[in-house]
Parts: structure tokens; sequence; C-alpha cells
């Protein structure tokens, strides 16, 4: 099994650790990726979209013409869809686009990411990444020094200086562990954990 490099705030390699094996030796597996990602991005969906029906639109409440005698095509609205300002034939209506795949199919699909990052080398952990207080100038240091500008980072919720830090930087985005999945995993170049925050997870995909 491949090794994961573990770095300080300075940039440098301090150690490299085994990655575990009940997570990382999960096959890639593209169809269940794209299904959770699929599942994710549906699930975000407002589904607020919506059209009259020509039940809904308002006037059309008399025949236009009589039906016969006048040499024109029989009508009975002004709002047939067939019309200009009638109803919207088989137009969108608010419905909810959400659906979730099984929780295995989940846990699955995030070691199935997890592996991915490892293959191309795109995932590394921060031995510790504590700030005094809330800085994004400092925070952006630590990420140059680390040669980083696309990047998940995985932190535990206590640290709060870090977050606070880190929202504010470009194609930058950190969360705790419990809110990782397939999606986000995928959507930034690199994956970086704090060593606790690591640990942590790779204890919950046990």
């Amino acid at each position: 099994m491949k090794k994961i490099k573990v770095y300080n705030i300075e940039g440098e390699v301090v150690k490299e650790i085994e990655a575990p094996e009940h997570v990382f030796a999960y096959p890639v597996k593209k169809h269940l990726l794209w299904e959770a990602v699929r599942s994710f991005l549906d699930s975000q969906r407002k589904g607020t979209a919506s059209t009259r029906t020509r039940g809904e639109v308002s006037g059309g409440g008399r025949k236009p013409w009589r039906q016969k005698g006048l040499g024109r095509a029989r009508a009975g609205s002004i709002r047939s869809p067939l019309w200009r300002h009638g109803g919207v034939t088989f137009g969108p209506k608010p419905r909810d686009w959400s659906w979730r795949l099984p929780k295995k199919a989940r846990r699955n699909a995030l070691k199935s990411a997890l592996a991915a990052k490892l293959r191309d080398d795109e995932i590394f952990l921060i031995d510790k990444f504590e700030l005094d207080e809330p800085k994004t100038k400092k925070a952006a240091e630590v990420l140059k020094k680390l040669n980083v500008d696309d990047a998940l980072f995985v932190e535990l919720g206590d640290n709060r200086n870090l977050f606070l830090s880190l929202r504010n930087i470009p194609k930058i985005e950190i969360m705790r562990p419990e809110q990782l999945n397939a999606y986000y995993v995928l959507k930034h170049r690199y994956l970086i954990f704090t060593e606790r925050a690591f640990n942590e997870k790779m204890e919950a995909l046990k």
C-alpha cells in the first residue's frame, strides 16, 4: 500500500504514514462515483421552476368565435397552448429532484474517491494547522509554502480560526470529517487532512 506524506505548515515533509488498507485498497469504480456525484447534485436542485397550464392562465373564459360558418379553424379559448400568451404544454412544475444512494454505496463511493486521490498523489496530511487568530493572510502563506491553490481541507470543527481564515480564499474549501463525501473529494484537485481529522475519518470508515 502507498504511503501518505505528512507535512508541517512550513511545507516540509516530516514523515510518511501507511495508507489504511480498509479504505485505500478499495477499487476506483467510475460508475459508482458518477452515481454519487449525480445524487449529490440532484439533491441540491431547488425544483422551483414552474409554468402555467391553460387552466392557470388568466382570460379565455369564452369561445373567441362561433364554431362554424367563418371559414376559420375552430377555437375554444384564446389561452390554448397553440396561441400566443396561451398556457404551456408539459412545462416544468415544482418537484423534488433529490434521491439518495444506499448508505453502503455512499461509503464505498467515498472510499473509491479517496483511492483515486491516493493513486494520483493528490492527497496529503498536515501534522497541525492552528492559528492564533482568524487571519486569511497567514493561512494563504501556509498554502503558498505547500504549493496548493485548489484544495479541500478536512479538519475538526473545534479549529474555528482555521475555518474562518480559509473561507475567503478562492478554490479553497474546508469542512469537518463527517461532512466529507465523494463529490467534495472529486471537486478539488488536492485533498488535505490534518492528522487528527484523518485518523477520525479512517476510524469512521471501518
